[in-house]
């Protein structure tokens, strides 16, 4: 895995008391730095650069300082503005790595080969393999084709696989031999599993053989049934006869971002965020009609939880892109996150009079107005997304599912039955589906054996979820059989401590088999547990109440209710 030793975050208050500041200076400098301070904890790198850039005026030599000021702004995506503190930088540390990665960037955006060549040799790169495919490219684009095939298998020999095989039959497949890259990539040699990008790249390569029978076989293969429109042109070309160009790779600056983005998105979930987003950002800056980059950049800014750069990132793939319906919904999420609802649900709006046949957009909407509470506008987008499937399409489920949550919450129970039992029919098992109408029933009375069937079904399906947990415990609960809802609740209570609903049902258990104290308790700690987000209709926090001062026995009575099971 790919490593860089100065990305242990550095976050300015980590330095700040490692600073000597000069006497004289600390009045002036206290401002800036805890300016940069706070925003670095923000995670807002704009300000993050302003302040640090003011704050470095007065201690100019500071080289954590610097290295906080580089990270954020590569961040942003600002290599270029980066150019300058990283000179600065290594001539403080000749070898420094976050300066001599920026250098690299330029230098290859640059097309510079030697001056790329030269940065490698000092070691500014990322390490490891990564660094020998950049070597490898460099060489490529100096026109040293047989050092670069020699790079390439030698990397191969040493049993890194899939990325060097891909990796060089690109090479390849650029300089035209497609013969060479079509025995890489489908050869019994080839242990790749390639992604959309390398599918793509092999059937244009087989398509440029005269092969299109076998890159129309491959593309059905890889994508059966897919809707992707720059996918169905494809297959429709080959169906047509005509010869796919090769553009999966347009020259060797090009095939370095696509590099840079595989491993980015080869690591992404298994290191820091913030090494991912390096990668993405390079990628992006060595070419800026990397789509799949920058959707990398936002994604990661959004597992990042910075959400006001990753609603900008998504801002910047627009109507025509392969990527723009999954980037509006990914900006509305981010503009959500930052409790931004309408600018969210604008967003969404905007993006469905660009591409009305999109069914995620309007189920998008249609859960954005859902998470507000606005059920009857809900209904409308996701019977419009049910409208644009197929009939029977199995992805549809979740849209059924939550038109069915919708109809529900407005009362009318039939046709949320209805769009259950249709959303089970299109995937059987999901436990969500299974245990939202086994527990409906159960509140209900209705339908006990299957109900606790579903229940059981989907804890079998998801046994972690202290919610679903909860639900066969209730539903053991409603039958009588105290001991084991006792059992069920207290591992729901376990998995989902702070939640107050669980709490309070596990009180309910506890009270019906004689722990009359810790049923109190739990009561109470339900009640602790109330936020702005707790469903009241569900808790009845004044029910509670009147539990603890008369017990649950007298609370039934007083509702008409049957007793207890003795």
């Amino acid at each position: 895995m790919p490593n860089l030793r100065f990305l242990h975050h550095i976050a300015l208050s980590a330095f700040l008391s490692a600073l000597s500041i000069p006497a004289q200076a600390q009045d002036d400098l206290a401002g800036p730095y805890l300016a940069a301070l706070v925003a670095d904890r923000a995670g807002d790198y704009q300000t993050l650069v302003e302040y640090g850039a003011k704050a470095l005026e007065f201690d100019p030599t500071n080289a954590h300082l610097m290295e906080g000021i580089l990270l954020a702004e590569l961040g942003l995506g600002q290599i270029d503005e980066a150019v300058p503190l990283a000179d600065r930088l290594s001539e403080l540390d000749e070898e420094h790595q976050l300066a001599g990665l920026v250098h690299l960037a330029n230098a290859l955006k640059r097309e510079d080969w030697q001056a790329a060549s030269a940065a490698l040799d000092k070691g500014q790169a990322l390490g490891g393999l990564t660094d020998q495919l950049v070597r490898a490219w460099v060489a490529v684009g100096d026109g040293k084709m047989s050092r670069a095939i020699e790079l390439f298998d030698t990397l191969s020999a040493g049993g890194n696989g899939g990325m060097v095989l891909l990796q060089k039959a690109m090479a390849l497949a650029m300089v035209g031999d497609y013969e060479g890259a079509a025995d890489l990539l489908g050869g019994g040699q080839q242990v790749l599993s390639l992604n959309q990008p390398g599918i793509v790249a092999y059937a244009q390569v087989l398509s440029q053989l005269d092969r299109n029978d076998d890159a129309a076989d491959l593309l059905d293969q890889a994508f059966p049934g897919t809707e992707d429109p720059d996918l169905t042109e494809m297959r429709a070309a080959l169906a047509a006869g005509d010869t796919l160009p090769f553009t999966a790779v347009a020259g060797p600056r090009e095939a370095l971002s696509q590099l840079f983005y595989e491993v980015g998105q080869s690591i992404r979930g298994k290191t820091d965020p913030g090494l991912v987003l390096l990668y993405a950002r390079v990628a992006e800056y060595l070419d800026p009609d990397n789509i799949g980059a920058r959707l990398l950049s936002a994604l990661v800014l959004e597992d990042m939880e910075n959400y006001p750069l990753a609603a900008e990132a998504y801002s910047q793939i627009g109507p025509g892109e392969r990527a723009y319906v999954q980037a509006r919904i990914g900006q509305a999420t981010s503009l959500r996150q930052m409790e931004d609802v309408e600018a969210a649900i604008k967003v969404l709006k905007t993006a469905i009079e660009i591409a009305p046949e999109s069914p995620a957009l309007q189920s998008a909407l249609g859960d954005t107005l859902r998470f507000e509470q606005r059920y009857g506008e809900a209904l409308d987008h996701y019977k419009a997304a049910i409208a644009l499937y197929p009939e029977g399409k199995p992805a549809s489920w979740s849209i059924y599912f939550a038109r069915a949550i919708c109809y529900e919450r407005t009362g009318d129970w039939p046709a949320a039955e209805d769009d259950f039992r249709k959303a089970l029919e299109l995937s059987p098992d999901q436990p969500s589906v299974l245990n939202y109408l086994g527990y409906s029933y159960i509140v209900k009375g209705e339908h006990f054996d299957e109900a606790v069937d579903m229940i059981r079904r989907a804890v079998a399906g998801r046994p972690y979820d202290g919610f679903i947990r909860d639900s066969l415990g209730w539903a053991f609960f409603q039958l009588g059989n105290y001991d084991d809802a006792v059992v069920e609740m207290d591992r729901a209570v376990e998995l989902k401590p702070l939640d107050p609903v669980l709490n309070d049902h596990l009180g309910d258990a506890y009270w019906a088999v004689g722990r009359k104290r810790e049923a109190e308790f739990q009561w109470s700690r339900a009640l602790s547990f109330i936020t702005d987000e707790t469903d009241l209709d569900e808790l009845k926090p004044d029910r509670i109440r009147r539990k603890l001062e008369v017990g649950l026995d007298k609370v039934i009575e007083e509702e008409g209710g049957e007793p207890l099971a003795k």
